[in-house]
């Protein structure tokens, strides 16, 4: 017997997407809003959230269902699509051949530096004065 949902944890920055996917008609929920609503019409990121599923012939397939939380909005994209692409794996193992060539399985590793101890940013100096 099949699961009843497959999981996957994405991350990226300080964004974490708990990414829970079922077999359904394609409803994509993100923190319990339509897809559509919380990402606006910024096309890059919808191509992002897409592009898992399209990638292994599965849009319409499966029904999405997302906690996310941290970062910004292009940050948690990324973070989503981290996730949905962990969560395929799940379903089917031969869909690693297709995801890990795109870069869809690898985690960002990009951070905010940390500010430095006495001054004002991470790597901005206080002016030197000679005299």
């Amino acid at each position: 017997m099949d699961k009843l949902y497959y999981w996957g944890t994405g991350r990226r920055k300080t964004a974490v997407a708990r990414v829970r996917i079922k077999e359904g008609k394609g409803a994509f929920l993100i923190n319990n809003r339509d897809w559509k609503d919380y990402i606006g019409n910024r096309r890059t990121l919808i191509e992002m959230l897409k592009a898992p599923l399209e990638a292994v012939n599965q849009e319409g397939k499966y029904d999405i269902y997302v906690n996310v939380n941290g970062g910004g909005v292009s940050s948690q994209a990324g973070a989503i699509r981290h996730g949905l692409s962990r969560a395929l794996l799940e379903v089917s193992e031969d869909f690693r051949a297709i995801l890990k060539p795109l870069g869809f399985l690898t985690r960002d590793p990009r951070m905010k530096e940390r500010k430095k101890p006495g001054q004002k940013r991470a790597r901005k100096r206080f002016q030197f004065s000679k005299r």
